[in-house]
């Protein structure tokens, strides 16, 4: 079954055709900002313009912006082919990457997630999570890490206080989204935040979908 997999929930902006667990095409691009713009023509690019019997889509948590414009391509997409579209965690995708590189029982992953904050959550090689999903500072996210090696985009933060600890830089990548089990991109097409917005709708209210996790 050919799946597209669309991951615009970091700084990345990344696509990928999958046969199975083979990569058909892949197209990754650290943007920062600019998904919208960067998406579709990138989707375009892939064989068959991206054609697929199924798509996934990163979740979060990450970037506001990102995440929504992940998502609304994959649904609008998903409403065009006749096809279905599910989700998956930003945080998960990183650990199974960093499994396949590493020889690591555990590991930490750690992403920006703005205000000085990162999101944190540690996984088991199996990709069990061993802690709970959590927005923290630095210094509470490098004493949550227990030992385990950090990977992620946020480990700046840390090894900014800890310059010798164990880090990876490492961004989600569609093309390692094979290599989640079935139950990991089975998440409904919606934000996984972490935290609330910045912005409010009149009268302080928090937007719809904000306080998703």
């Amino acid at each position: 079954m050919r799946t597209l997999v669309i991951d615009t929930a970091t700084a990345a902006c990344s696509v990928a055709l999958l046969d199975g667990d083979r990569v058909i095409a892949r197209a990754h691009d650290v943007v920062g900002r600019g998904h919208a713009e960067k998406l579709v023509p990138m989707i375009a690019a892939l064989p068959d313009g991206g054609r697929a019997e199924r798509i996934w889509v990163d979740c979060g948590p990450g970037s506001f912006t990102g995440i929504r414009v992940g998502i609304a391509a994959a649904r609008g997409l998903a409403l065009g082919w006749g096809v279905t579209a599910t989700g998956y965690n930003s945080l998960a995708l990183v650990a199974a990457a960093a499994f396949a590189a590493c020889d690591d029982d555990a590991v930490s992953v750690v992403l920006e997630g703005g205000h000085g904050e990162v999101f944190v959550q540690a996984f088991a090689r199996d990709l069990t999570p061993l802690t709970g999903f959590a927005s923290m500072k630095p210094d509470a996210a490098l004493a949550a890490l227990d030992g385990r090696v950090a990977v992620g985009n946020g480990v700046r933060w840390l090894t900014a206080l800890s310059p010798d600890l164990p880090a990876i830089e490492a961004l989600p990548d569609a093309a390692e989204a094979w290599r989640l089990p079935p139950e990991l991109t089975a998440l409904p097409p919606r934000p996984v935040y972490g935290r609330a917005p910045d912005a409010k709708l009149p009268g302080g209210i928090t937007p719809p979908e904000a306080g998703a996790t």
